[in-house]
């Protein structure tokens, strides 16, 4: 049975080539650490690094590109920008679509006297930008907002909230998990001072590997002291970028499978990434409403959403009808609340969570219609 892995938006599968070949490269034939010495493995491994941060300036189209700092995953780097940059007093707006990475932290800080309010967004997890306007106060430091539902694949208007924050001179954080490497991103034209991401994802790096960029005016508190290979003659931990947020041994291997999934994106065009996958998220809409008992979440428009697409089955659990999918079709989905019970919430699915189908830019349309088929077929199945 063909294995259709229909699962991109919890981690990108398979990745090209290159990425492959990358890791490999470097575990087999260079190996070293970056920063500690001056031998020849240890300078090749800090040339990966900065080819790195490089190409994802040019991606974001950031000026400075010694202000990414690689973390462990997204998760880690909102974590820095919450929690390094929010003290009691503080207030903070985000939508009501936020994944864990932003909800879990935030609950942690409000017990510290933070304060936060969530932007309600709409059925299909839209949001209107004057709810963020609505939600500003005095005290108001910080808007963090998830650029696409990990749920919904709804797209989130960040250029425009970024706007605000910058009529109100506030942060704007973006979680860039979900549009990375699928959606153009410009922290200049999008009025973004921290940009959150992740390598294995849209960015088609590997899992272990992600980042944080901030304006060069912005200093979070550092998660973590320790070692650097900078100043090391001194007990007090470095305040500038990269250092200062990147204490320890890099992922190396990763990063360098990261640098070749960025490099991948660079060549094939974000643009022409995205558009395949929203032509099989098309497809895949359409044939859902030819479905009967098959209700789709998520805007109508394929041009207001990315290719994200939870589904709920009239008479079957969706835990049964992923486990049914896979068994019995050899196709693999998501099932469950998707760690984003906010988002559930707001669509009023948390009770019995949804089945989610996230094409990636390796799947074809011909295994798109064989999806089409399947649920069909489960559905026949169920009504007799």
């Amino acid at each position: 049975m063909e294995r259709i892995y229909f699962d991109n938006a919890a981690t990108t599968w398979p990745k090209p080539t290159v990425v492959y070949e990358a890791v490999d490269h470097f575990n087999r034939n260079i190996g070293g650490n970056p920063g500690r010495g001056s031998n020849a493995s240890t300078l090749a491994a800090g040339s990966l690094l900065t080819e790195a941060r490089e190409a994802l300036a040019r991606l974001f189209n950031i000026h400075d590109s010694s202000q990414i700092a690689f973390t462990p995953n997204v998760t880690a780097a909102l974590n820095i920008a919450l929690k390094g940059l929010l003290s009691p007093g503080d207030h903070v707006i985000t939508t009501s679509m936020e994944h864990n990475s932003v909800a879990r932290p935030l609950t942690a800080l409000t017990r510290q006297g933070v304060e936060w309010t969530m932007a309600p967004c709409g059925a299909d997890g839209s949001l209107d930008p004057d709810e963020v306007r609505r939600a500003i106060r005095r005290n108001t430091k910080m808007i963090v907002m998830l650029q696409v539902s990990n749920l919904t694949g709804t797209v989130m208007p960040v250029r425009e909230a970024g706007a605000i924050a910058r009529e109100h001179e506030i942060y704007m954080v973006v979680d860039s998990a979900q549009s990375a490497g699928v959606l153009p991103i410009d922290v200049q034209a999008d009025n973004i001072d921290v940009l959150c991401f992740t390598g294995h994802k849209g960015l088609l790096g590997l899992q272990g590997t992600g980042g944080i960029y901030l304006s060069p005016n912005i200093v979070p508190a550092a998660m973590t002291e320790g070692g650097t290979g900078s100043l090391s003659e001194a007990l007090e931990h470095p305040d500038f970028m990269p250092d200062h947020l990147e204490a320890g041994t890099h992922n190396t291997p990763g990063i360098c499978g990261l640098l070749a999934g960025v490099n991948f994106i660079l060549e094939t065009g974000v643009e022409t990434i995205g558009r395949h996958e929203r032509e099989l998220a098309a497809l895949i809409m359409d044939g859902v409403t030819q479905i009967p008992g098959v209700k789709l979440y998520g805007p109508g428009d394929i041009e207001r959403r990315t290719a994200v697409l939870p589904l709920q089955m009239e008479g079957i659990e969706c835990g049964e009808l992923s486990l049914a999918l896979e068994y019995e079709y050899g196709i693999l989905s998501r099932s469950g609340l998707h760690c984003a019970p906010l988002a559930h919430r707001t669509l009023g699915t948390l009770e019995q969570g949804l089945c989610r189908f996230s094409p990636g830019y390796f799947n074809t349309r011909e295994q798109a219609l064989m999806l089409l088929k399947a649920l069909d077929e489960i559905r026949r199945k169920m009504a007799r």
